[in-house]
């Protein structure tokens, strides 16, 4: 009975977001080779038995225990770095992924202040001896380079002031580009870019709210088809709902290795950001000292 108990809490404790540290520990580290060799035996989910009777693990599954392990240390590898060269990173691997990492840049570059961005432009040419400018320019193809190239050197005013005709005559823009949207894909418009690109975040949330009122519905609803445009006005102009997506995919039941490594990024570098619901749902996903290490963070709510 001890045995399948011990088995249980082993599943359990492998089982899910990071690892549970404190059980495996009480088990493992107390284990001795008859025990182990018991272990190996009755644990159906990890180990099967070969012809030859020999107990081997299941490569796939223990693929994904590396992974789990490796959650805690990368979250702090992650936090313990200069925002500037965490965004520089982080951007860096992105344009080498490719298009389905594109996001990040987008998120990053929208959702920093203005001398945050700035800061992490200055750690790209230190850290890779070239301007973040440069290198996606030359990696990325289509028409994802533009808005890319534009948002990352955007230096937007932080001031609250904002002119309301020219918002409401930019959200008119936005509601033509959409609509045309058959003919010529939005983000290959200059004034689509010019606006997403330049404008402040208070101005850009006043567009939302006329273009929402020009159109009867939200233009994040109208860019569903638009990934890396609707992921940049929502970081742009409703940060929260935006933040609350990923996440939420990244805690899914069937989320993919990328998707679970948004979750750690995003409470790394944006835990202000989270809402309530999300931080619950966070403390019920997580295991381990990966889960204490992410609930701190968000305690702290530091940058």
């Amino acid at each position: 009975m001890a045995l399948l108990d011990d088995i249980e809490a082993l599943n359990k404790a492998f089982s899910g977001f990071g690892v549970d540290e404190t059980s495996i520990l009480s088990i493992l580290g107390n284990s001795n080779h008859e025990h182990k060799k018991s272990l190996r035996q009755g644990w159906s989910k990890l180990f099967c038995e070969d012809e030859y009777g020999f107990e081997r693990f299941d490569p796939s599954h223990v693929k994904n225990l590396k992974l789990e392990f490796k959650r805690f240390r990368d979250a702090v590898m992650l936090s313990v770095l200069h925002p500037w060269e965490r965004d520089a990173r982080l951007i860096e691997k992105a344009i080498k992924k490719g298009p389905k990492h594109y996001n990040i840049i987008v998120e990053i570059a929208c959702s920093r202040s203005s001398e945050e961005l700035l800061g992490a432009r200055k750690a790209y040419h230190s850290l890779f001896d070239q301007s973040m400018e440069e290198d996606i320019a030359a990696h990325v193809k289509g028409s994802e380079r533009k808005l890319l190239v534009a948002l990352v050197s955007a230096y937007r005013y932080e001031g609250p002031k904002v002119h309301d005709h020219v918002a409401k005559c930019e959200a008119e823009i936005l509601a033509t580009a959409v609509k045309n949207g058959d003919r010529k894909k939005p983000i290959e418009e200059e004034e689509v870019i010019m606006i997403l690109a330049t404008r402040s975040k208070p101005h850009l949330q006043e567009v939302y709210q006329h273009y929402h009122k020009i159109c009867g519905k939200s233009i994040t609803e109208d860019l569903e088809a638009h990934g890396i445009l609707k992921d940049t006005v929502e970081c742009l102009c409703t940060p929260e709902t935006y933040f609350t997506r990923v996440l939420d995919l990244g805690l899914s039941v069937d989320a993919d290795e990328e998707s679970k490594k948004a979750v750690t990024r995003v409470i790394v570098t944006r835990k202000e950001a989270l809402v309530k619901d999300v931080q619950n749902k966070i403390e019920g996903c997580l295991k381990g000292f990966y889960k204490d290490f992410m609930l701190g963070l968000i305690a702290r709510g530091e940058k």
